[in-house]
């Protein structure tokens, strides 16, 4: 199973439920947290094009918002359309 990573804020309740979401499956990821690591989550902004979190990036591909759905096709490797590439 492919490691994650997500951008979050500490203030959003949709990036809570992404975390619970994800430690409840068992999945891997690396959480960046702007106001901890401005640097990266620059770079994450940048790559996705987008400002909203929560994002979940995978390689080049990313699901902004929580969709579990997609965030789970995303790692587990499934193809989706509605996942996003940059």
């Amino acid at each position: 199973m492919t490691e994650a990573e997500i951008l979050t804020t500490p203030t959003c309740p949709h990036c809570t439920k992404l975390k619970e979401w994800m430690d409840q499956k068992g999945y891997d990821y690396t959480e960046v947290n702007p106001d901890e690591d401005t640097e990266r989550a620059v770079e994450l902004m940048k790559k996705s094009g987008e400002r909203g979190v929560p994002q979940t990036f995978v390689g080049d591909d990313f699901v902004l918002g929580f969709r579990p759905e997609m965030v789970q096709q995303l790692i587990e490797g499934g193809a989706t359309a509605d996942i996003k590439h940059r």
